[in-house]
């Protein structure tokens, strides 16, 4: 997660993007779309925001493409499928260092009321920053209920959004970002990729094998979830375990 003020360069007015739209989405995404109307936050997790408002207000970009890139001529050419945009967070971090995550973070006060679309808002700028991509290009279609991560603090609003012409994506900063990646839904819902993670408090979790990378905790939660509510998830084996350290 960055901030607005570790960026250099102009800042962009993302307002013409803050809004929710599922006009024109391609049918394969309909299951996501009844999820995210229907969901509780209960179903999504045991971690939910403090009931006297503490907590910092943040926000993540779900991001879904149907996998197609930009030919040389400039046409759109097929690509693996639908996937979602991920990024590694930088090895150097003190804080989960070298762990995929959506892309995201606090919002910023230029982003608005965080009860309204500040969310949306903030998406789609530390989206921005932190990968590179076009927010012009991203139709956001839905919010799940806000989550916490105890560990840091964090009232999470997940933002899910269709990837309506994507745009090249990459390191920003390296201080923050190692590497930003697509990983397919397909090998996502392969159970082959999918395991349980064991952290030394004795907490379990969902996560994911793929891209050369552990997609585990919070991010890992959320696709879980997504997975099961859209009924994209097949049966697995829970009992293919990874141990953490302390570190993690």
């Amino acid at each position: 997660m960055t901030r607005a003020s570790d960026t250099q360069g102009p800042a962009r007015d993302h307002t013409r993007g803050a809004m929710l739209s599922k006009e024109g989405l391609p049918g394969w995404l309909d299951p996501v779309v009844r999820a995210v109307e229907t969901v509780r936050p209960t179903q999504l997790s045991r971690f939910l925001p403090p009931a006297d408002g503490a907590g910092r207000q943040s926000a993540v970009l779900i991001l879904f493409g149907d996998g197609t890139r930009a030919g040389e001529d400039g046409e759109k050419e097929p690509g693996r499928g639908p996937e979602l945009l991920l990024m590694e967070r930088a090895g150097s971090l003190r804080s989960h260092p070298g762990q995929p995550a959506f892309p995201g973070g606090a919002l910023d006060p230029e982003d608005g009321d965080p009860r309204g679309d500040g969310p949306l808002r903030a998406a789609l700028r530390e989206a921005e920053e932190e990968t590179g991509l076009d927010p012009s290009g991203v139709q956001l279609f839905g919010v799940l209920p806000k989550l916490y991560i105890p560990v840091s603090g964090f009232v999470v609003s997940p933002v899910l959004a269709w990837w309506r012409e994507p745009t090249p994506v990459g390191v920003v900063d390296p201080a923050e970002t190692a590497r930003v990646f697509t990983v397919p839904v397909a090998d996502l819902t392969d159970p082959a990729n999918r395991v349980t993670t064991i952290h030394p408090s004795g907490h379990r979790g969902p996560a994911f094998l793929v891209e050369s990378a552990l997609v585990w905790g919070f991010t890992a939660g959320i696709i879980d979830r997504l997975l099961h509510f859209a009924g994209w998830e097949r049966p697995w084996d829970r009992e293919k375990q990874v141990p953490l350290d302390w570190r993690a």
